[in-house]
């Protein structure tokens, strides 16, 4: 009996505790639910809301929506450059203990979008541009009689594109380096990123630095192998190598200059093995050269494991460009550990545009009409597929610029040249300003 005394007096507060806790919780949310008590809370509860150009996430987060300064919601169903739209009264409720957050490359799909016209294009002039840029790309120096294609910009689907500014570049690549690796796209991406960081103006105090990688144009070459710029106040580096096929490419006979040439499908390019350790920035392209035209006449022979390859499927063309754009994503990927603050990206392939016919037979790109087959992607996925599927499951980013390009065929250099029309027309390359532009800016907002 004594027991059991005991055992409810010691029960009865602990009764009494729950009891209280309940009424409480009741109190508290009918004071929650009250709208007289909502006026009471404080300021910084009630203005916890996004300024500027940011993104208010729902509280389920399955949907977010941009918002821009005078609370406009953009409208993904037009080609209007600015915002559309007012605020819907209950489209969402904003909570102070919601999560908002900035726009972010995160939160972005860079590759689907629509281009959009915009004014303020382009980002530097043709003519003015004659320090960094190929004459033979820059088509206000040729007969071209239309520029329209100049006057667009890229509208990603889930948020706005970062305005480019040279100066805030800079700054972000202060005492950074940044190289492209590839073919002759990749030296107009390259050129492109140099128009645009000068403003496409003449500008003395930048360095030419190539000597101290080693791109000095060899003895009877048309020219070197790359080139390399330094931006002195911030010390930031812009260089482009050329490998078109991103294989380690070695003379069998140093000693001929007409000697076959050992192409290893499975060895990275020795420049690239040779300063990944100086780059910041990698950003990689390889794709037009993987046919047997290009290998015949540069001598290229196909080596695999130190010596030539004997293996029929690795011989056809499509396989030994995949297997070397795999070797290549799978040795770098590798060296990301040893390398934290490299950020790698691979571009994906640049769309031709030849029409009744092929480079060499009469194929041309006459169109001087923006967006004739639509200007707006809404894919999943890349269209380069080789690339797509060789990233996955590394870090290395893919750059995917295939389809917002393959809607610009009006942006090639076509027949027109800085010696006049010609009967034969290029409609793999890019007018300068243009396409490439974008394809840097996108690489930017990434970075």
């Amino acid at each position: 009996m004594k027991s059991g005394i005991n055992y409810s007096f010691r029960g009865r507060p602990i009764s009494l505790a729950l009891a209280a806790c309940f009424l409480f919780t009741i109190l508290l949310w009918t004071w929650e639910s009250n709208p007289i008590a909502a006026t009471l809370r404080s300021a910084q509860e009630w203005y916890l809301m996004p300024s500027g150009t940011q993104k208010l996430e729902e509280s389920e987060g399955k949907s977010s929506t941009p918002i821009t300064k005078n609370g406009t919601i953009p409208n993904a169903n037009t080609v209007d450059s600015e915002a559309v739209g007012s605020f819907p009264a209950k489209s969402l409720e904003i909570q102070y203990n919601q999560d908002v957050r900035s726009p972010s490359s995160e939160d972005c799909n860079y590759a689907k979008g629509r281009w959009v016209a915009e004014s303020r294009r382009p980002l530097y002039s043709g003519f003015g541009c004659k320090q960094w840029l190929s004459s033979m790309w820059s088509c206000r120096m040729t007969q071209r009689p239309d520029f329209s294609y100049e006057g667009y910009r890229w509208q990603p689907v889930n948020c706005d594109m970062p305005e480019f500014d040279s100066s805030s570049f800079l700054r972000k690549m202060k005492d950074k380096t940044i190289a492209f690796i590839g073919d002759s796209l990749g030296r107009q991406q390259f050129q492109s990123l140099m128009c645009m960081v000068t403003g496409g103006q003449e500008n003395p105090e930048v360095q030419n630095v190539a000597w101290e990688y080693g791109l000095v144009k060899p003895r009877g070459a048309i020219r070197p192998d790359g080139w390399a710029y330094r931006f002195p106040k911030t010390n930031t580096t812009i260089l482009y190598y050329w490998s078109a096929s991103l294989c380690d490419l070695v003379p069998l006979n140093v000693l001929d200059k007409l000697s076959e040439v050992a192409m290893h499908l499975d060895r990275p390019p020795a420049f690239m093995r040779r300063f990944l350790d100086r780059f910041d920035v990698l950003v990689l392209n390889t794709g037009h050269h993987w046919n047997r035209g290009k290998l015949t006449a540069n001598r290229w022979v196909m080596h695999v494991d130190g010596k030539p390859n004997e293996d029929k499927r690795i011989a056809e063309i499509p396989n030994a460009k995949n297997l070397t754009i795999h070797n290549v994503v799978r040795w770098l990927d590798s060296q990301l550990v040893s390398h934290p603050r490299l950020k790698a990206f691979f571009r994906t392939i640049s769309p031709r545009h030849f029409y009744n016919g092929d480079w060499n037979t009469g194929g041309s790109c006459d169109n001087t009409i923006p967006f004739t087959n639509g200007s707006e992607v809404t894919q999943e996925g890349s269209m380069d597929q080789t690339i797509e599927s060789a990233l996955k499951g590394t870090k290395i980013k893919i750059l995917d610029i295939t389809a917002l390009s393959q809607l610009r065929d009006e942006a090639h250099m076509s027949r027109y040249t800085a010696r006049g029309i010609q009967n034969t027309s290029d409609c793999l390359h890019w007018c300068l300003p243009g396409i490439p532009d974008t394809w840097n800016e996108l690489l930017v907002a990434q970075i």
